[in-house]
């Protein structure tokens, strides 16, 4: 077993041990991948300021997100088919997630149901992600599941009426579980823990569809999903009844505008996300941490603002909180974990996280993450509110 110091060798690692379409599905983008990429390339932009002879002793992470206390401003990001990075994946994500202090937020698009995650966890609390579809009772049986399970908030996601071109994911013919193409056969073949694992586990397709959704058509197919149930016609209407439908704590994911932020806060939601989807969506949309500012500017003091996309370090969530974000989540990063070690993996992601946001708080001069704003950020080196 390789050292592990980084994200970036949970990703190489995960990148020899995970079928290509499934990590081409999570290390990919829309179109030309250009907001995909901006996402990191504009964090690494922001420079720090350093600072000395400041006490650095008794340094604290912990904070809260919508109420909730967290070990650190940072959550797992719902993200679709988790469970094929690695047999049982969500199972893995929440238990991790559950022992070192921070959320985990489930998929709709999950390979582990609802209802897996729960028993597995013992029933600690957790967030469900809904997509808004046509059939609405499938909604409403989805957010009394949620209920059921004894999850916390509710997360909706706004960015993804329609699917965004991904380019990788047509050409890999992604479906869960692959088919037995000759080509997806002959990659399988070189990843025998992966096979392994799945051979040990029932849970191969979107769990939260099959045996709940009626009149659907082939569920392998996460584009046939979207294009046949994802409701195009998503409005603040919806949003609204959803919001009565679930009666707790409610987040919104995929704000990129101002204008859309506002909307958000007049919603009553407690949390909304910059988000682009991670790049995924509309390639050419600017990155999370540019559009960060101006919605922090807008909305910041009515609702909280939490930040989702190209965070791959301690440092990136840093700069993030410095900006205004009172949270933040990570995708990627933690299925790079998931793929390379599976729960281990996940844990490590989350400690390597930890390390680097303590340490470098402890160089800017700070102690508190909640003390942490952008003063500690070198002047004309971050996105300002236009």
């Amino acid at each position: 077993m390789p050292t592990i110091t980084h994200i970036e060798d949970l990703r190489v690692l995960a990148q020899k041990r995970v079928p290509r379409m499934f990590y081409d599905y999570a290390d990919s983008g829309s179109w030309t991948e250009s907001t995909y990429r901006a996402n990191e390339t504009d964090f690494q932009k922001i420079k720090l300021r350093q600072r000395v002879a400041v006490n650095m002793e008794g340094r604290s992470l912990r904070t809260q997100m919508i109420g909730q206390d967290v070990a650190m401003p940072v959550a797992l990001a719902p993200t679709g088919l988790t469970g094929m990075q690695h047999a049982d994946g969500e199972i893995l994500a929440a238990r991790a997630a559950k022992a070192f202090g921070v959320p985990f937020t489930l998929s709709t698009m999950s390979i582990c149901s609802i209802e897996d995650v729960a028993q597995a966890t013992g029933r600690h609390p957790f967030w469900f992600q809904l997509y808004v579809m046509k059939d609405r009772d499938f909604i409403e049986r989805l957010i009394d599941r949620a209920k059921a399970a004894n999850c916390s908030a509710l997360m909706l996601t706004l960015d993804l009426q329609i699917l965004g071109q991904r380019h990788k994911d047509l050409k890999n013919g992604l479906s869960a579980p692959p088919k037995p193409t000759l080509r997806n056969l002959i990659n399988l073949a070189t990843k025998p823990r992966w096979c392994f694992g799945m051979l040990g586990t029932k849970r191969r397709t979107f769990g939260n569809i099959v045996g709940h959704a009626k009149g659907v058509g082939d569920l392998s197919s996460l584009s046939s999903w979207t294009a046949e149930q994802f409701d195009p016609k998503l409005n603040w209407g919806d949003v609204e009844w959803i919001k009565k439908r679930w009666g707790g704590k409610l987040i919104l994911k995929g704000i990129l505008d101002e204008e859309d932020a506002r909307l958000a806060a007049d919603s009553g939601a407690d949390a909304l996300i910059v988000s682009n989807h991670g790049g995924r969506q509309l390639d050419g949309a600017p990155s999370s941490i540019e559009a960060l500012p101006p919605i922090v500017q807008a909305v910041g003091d009515r609702i909280e603002v939490w930040l989702d996309g190209g965070i791959r370090s301690g440092q990136d969530v840093l700069k993030a909180i410095a900006l205004g974000a009172r949270g933040t989540l990570i995708g990627r990063a933690f299925l790079y974990g998931l793929g390379a070690m599976g729960e281990a993996g996940v844990t490590r992601c989350l400690e390597i996280i930890a390390k680097e946001l303590d340490l470098t708080m402890a160089f800017c001069g700070r102690t508190d993450i909640r003390t942490v704003d952008r003063s500690i950020l070198w002047p004309g080196t971050y996105p300002v509110a236009r």
